[in-house]
């Protein structure tokens, strides 16, 4: 699909019986709209999320995320790091920078992007995207092939959406492997608006903290960790998701100070993680943004109703 001012409105309509109770019901509606440099989904005409589908300048993000308030939480690219795109997935391959905004980087190009038709489910209903990437080196050379599926999720009896963020790498024709390192924040990360910055709140499903890098900054094996913090004087709650079914185990990095980040990593920095002409790399994350403090208890219980979709 492209066009300059092409707008494509997918919507779907759940019909509720009259006798149905609150948890059966499906939630608020959701739109798809997308013009040639954006794709935004939104539930009951509420913005969820803007994204990027264009390189900005060297990959496509999640540029804007809101709660159901429509407080966007996420930052891109701030002055202190501007190669730090709101919502996005940034690592080493092969030893190559793609993280990094410098000439001597790669870039994410994408290459096609399809709109899914919105489905209905027994617990709830979705709207998506998939977008294809070529990770390019600077010489130009193919490094990486990435399938990435972006989606809303409105789960049934849950008043906030749920952001799926799906990867399927692979290895370009004719490499028989690739291997993934960076920091020990490289993966899919979220740099928060400033105001969340320095008095937020981290945790997890665990309720402790794993490895302290430097700082606050923490990487913990966990299966959600969560940021509590202020957006002009408005409590927020965001959570970050990792999928039993993933091949990797996700391990979180944390900080707050001198600014808020929070990353699922693949704990490249200790271990670089190999992708096989024969074996694709798949992984499932999830996004969720609450407006006001968001317990524990309620973000187990939406993560455990994400996970049997």
């Amino acid at each position: 699909m492209h066009a300059s001012k092409y707008s494509l409105l997918i919507t779907l309509a759940l019909a509720i019986p009259a006798a149905a109770s609150a948890e059966d019901q499906p939630g608020p509606t959701l739109q798809i709209t997308e013009d040639a440099a954006t794709v935004s989904i939104a539930a009951a005409e509420r913005p969820v999320l803007h994204y990027q589908r264009t390189m900005k300048p060297s990959r496509p993000f999640v540029r804007e995320l809101f709660t159901p308030s429509g407080l966007n939480v996420v930052h891109d690219a701030p002055s202190d790091h501007i190669y730090h795109h709101a919502l996005m997935c940034a690592v080493y391959v092969d030893g190559i920078d793609f993280w990094s905004e410098k000439k001597t980087c790669g870039r994410q190009v994408p290459v096609a992007l399809d709109i899914a038709a919105i489905k209905s489910c027994e617990r709830g209903c979705r709207a998506g995207f998939t977008q294809n990437i070529e990770w390019i080196a600077p010489n130009g050379d193919k490094r990486l092939v990435e399938s990435r599926t972006i989606e809303v999720v409105q789960l049934k009896g849950i008043d906030v959406p749920v952001v799926n963020w799906r990867m399927r790498m692979e290895t370009p024709a004719g490499k028989e492997k690739v291997t993934l390192s960076g920091a020990h924040y490289s993966g899919v990360g979220i740099r928060f608006v400033k105001s969340m910055h320095k008095i937020g709140t981290h945790f997890n499903a665990d309720n402790k903290l794993g490895v302290l890098v430097r700082g606050d900054e923490h990487v913990t094996p966990t299966k959600w960790t969560a940021y509590t913090a202020p957006i002009d004087g408005k409590m927020v709650t965001v959570a970050m998701f990792d999928h039993p079914n993933n091949d990797y185990k996700a391990h979180f990095f944390t900080m707050s100070k001198p600014f808020s980040y929070m990353s699922a990593t693949l704990n490249v920095w200790k271990e670089p993680v190999d992708i096989l002409a024969d074996k694709p790399l798949n992984l499932t994350y999830a996004v969720v943004a609450w407006d006001g403090e968001t317990s524990r208890e309620e973000i187990e219980a939406v993560y455990q109703q994400w996970i049997k979709l």
